[in-house]
């Protein structure tokens, strides 16, 4: 009788499986672009702390500024302590510097999606009447299509029940 039940959900879930799919439909291009801009400013702000900092390791990275860094550090070799200065700092700025181009090509790529999303906003707005008569029409069908998945479930439901009171009055049959 429970393997019955399990039958009855499987083909519950296999049925209302659809309606997930259809709610997850592509956003609207306006959504896009908002998200877009979002993205846009995030990766701005990135590549602007980004800058900064190659700014201020270009600063360190002055002879004067490393033999102030290195001051308080005794050592019967200062010349190797600044040149591993410099050598640290150099590696850190080349890193940097590998991360700003990215974020910039990064930024292009970002700003050539948001020009051609907002084209794309632009002639979805421009349709105007018929996008909103589409997607009442859309959204008629789909309250028929859940009213038809609904009344199918109920169908395999009484299907499943039916089919477990057979098995039952044949078990007392039996007996």
């Amino acid at each position: 009788m429970k393997t019955y039940l399990r039958l009855v959900l499987f083909a519950g879930l296999v049925v209302l499986c659809p309606l997930q799919s259809r709610a997850q439909e592509k956003p609207s291009a306006a959504e896009t672009v908002e998200d877009l801009k979002l993205q846009l400013i995030d990766v701005k702000a990135r590549e602007e702390d980004l800058k900064l900092r190659v700014q201020q390791l270009d600063e360190n990275l002055k002879p004067e500024n490393i033999e102030r860094a290195l001051a308080g550090v005794g050592s019967t070799r200062p010349e190797e302590l600044r040149e591993q200065r410099r050598l640290q700092l150099t590696i850190e700025k080349t890193g940097l510097v590998a991360q700003l181009e990215e974020t910039a090509a990064l930024r292009s790529r970002l700003e050539t999606s948001l020009a051609a999303a907002e084209v794309e906003a632009y002639q979805q707005s421009a349709k105007g009447s018929t996008a909103i008569q589409n997607v009442m029409l859309g959204s008629q069908s789909l309250v028929t299509y859940r009213w038809l998945l609904v009344g199918l479930l109920l169908v395999v439901a009484g299907i499943g029940v039916s089919i477990m009171m057979v098995l039952r009055l044949r078990v007392s049959a039996r007996k």
